[in-house]
């Protein structure tokens, strides 16, 4: 059948994106990989870029983990046993004993009763929301949450909806003061880090403002916490941002084992009455493959490295490579957004300028995430750098000769 008229729309909706400034474009490939080796951190070469080495200081690898032997070693341990793939999903024949173990091991090490495992955060937070969220539900929102959290709260659509001003206590107790008697649940949602800004969400205050709440909705006020940028990388042994504010555990805490656990797929850790209800109410979780067995088995032996001397002293590395990094950015006067989390925006506050500072480091072989209005508010626009465990000071201090030799 024909598809012209279809296909003219769709490039219409295309050149609209790039000419509003938020389509991304042709991505790049990565070709190449090197480990790190001496005092230099890993390398990427990408295709159609001959043999350039390139410092990627935009991957969300906190720990530099997805480059361990014994978690490779775990991954290609659990394919020779069990397959490439899972075959099934979950509840059909595709739970293994890797995730079975999997989910004890991230309960356990989250000090909750259960744990489930799905194919990614993103999945693992649409799976959660949308069934938690019913027709008497009220929503209360950081405005910078992430996308999977705004999606989910759209395919929820929840009795009532409140987006409250970053990081705003204030709002949000005032937010669920008003939505008394409007919902019989109340669902306080909010990133643990905000990926973007690096900044976090004080979780020991929010418990307070929803626990002062809690007597007024007939289904409690429930706290949700995607904190994928946080575990594995923040706070003392990396439990992420609850550890580092101290308060009471969040009622439901959603992470990530792609990013500072160095593999790939999302969890949700809370009460076994939870859990035992996603399993049969999380449509991300029922009729989607899980990660492969392989991919279990590195992420178990990945989380039992982060969770021993060895994952500790790689935190403490990786503050101290964070702190480097962000007092090289005071020296040569770049504004940041100070914090302990490896998530270092240079805030640079004007669309051209970002563009041609990406390009800058770009031709200096070395990558970053730009965002430009409008994807960001007008005066907002940022470079957002991610330093790793496995980079080393001569990496960054690289990258800040490089920033520094900017011309504009």
């Amino acid at each position: 059948m024909p598809q012209d008229r279809l296909l003219d729309t769709l490039n219409a909706h295309v050149a609209e994106l790039e000419e509003a400034g938020t389509a991304k474009g042709e991505e790049l490939i990565v070709r190449d990989l090197l480990p790190p080796e001496g005092r230099r951190g890993p390398r990427v070469l990408l295709e159609g870029y001959d043999d350039r080495e390139f410092i990627r200081l935009n991957s969300n690898s906190y720990l530099g983990l997805s480059l361990e032997p014994e978690i490779i070693e775990a991954e290609e341990e659990g394919s020779r046993r069990f397959g490439a793939g899972p075959g099934a999903v979950r509840f059909i024949s595709g739970s293994y004993t890797a995730h079975r173990d999997l989910e004890a091991r991230l309960a356990s090490f989250h000090d909750r009763e259960a744990s489930i495992v799905f194919s990614s955060a993103y999945s693992a937070v649409l799976g959660t929301l949308v069934p938690l969220i019913t027709r008497e539900t009220a929503v209360v929102s950081d405005e910078l949450n992430h996308n999977c959290i705004i999606n989910a709260i759209r395919l929820a659509r929840p009795a009532e909806k409140v987006v409250y001003p970053h990081l705003d206590l204030e709002a949000l107790d005032t937010s669920l003061e008003e939505l008394e008697g409007k919902a019989r649940r109340a669902v306080v949602v909010t990133d643990g880090i905000f990926s973007m800004r690096g900044d976090h969400a004080p979780l020991d205050e929010i418990m307070a403002v929803a626990r002062r709440h809690d007597h007024r909705y007939p289904e409690n006020v429930v706290v949700v916490v995607d904190d994928s940028h946080g575990v594995g990388a923040f706070g003392e042994t990396g439990r992420g941002v609850e550890e580092y504010c101290g308060g009471p555990p969040v009622d439901i805490l959603i992470g990530t084992l792609g990013k500072a656990f160095g593999v790939n797929g999302g969890y949700v850790t809370g009460a076994a009455d939870l859990v035992r209800f996603l399993r049969e109410s999380a449509p991300t979780y029922i009729y989607s493959n899980p990660i492969t067995p392989g991919e279990a088995l590195a992420c178990l032996a990945s989380v039992e490295l982060v969770d021993s001397p060895r994952g500790r002293e790689r935190m403490k590395r990786l503050r101290a490579l964070t702190g480097h990094f962000e007092e090289g950015l005071r020296r040569i006067g770049i504004e940041t957004i100070p914090g302990d989390h490896p998530v270092v925006p240079l805030m640079i506050r004007d669309t051209a300028r970002t563009e041609a500072l990406v390009q800058h480091l770009f031709r200096h072989d070395v990558l970053v995430t730009g965002l430009t209005y409008p994807v960001v508010p007008r005066g907002d626009e940022e470079i957002r750098t991610q330093v790793n465990a496995d980079h080393t000071t001569e990496d960054l201090d690289r990258v800040l000769e490089v920033l520094e030799e900017f011309p504009g």
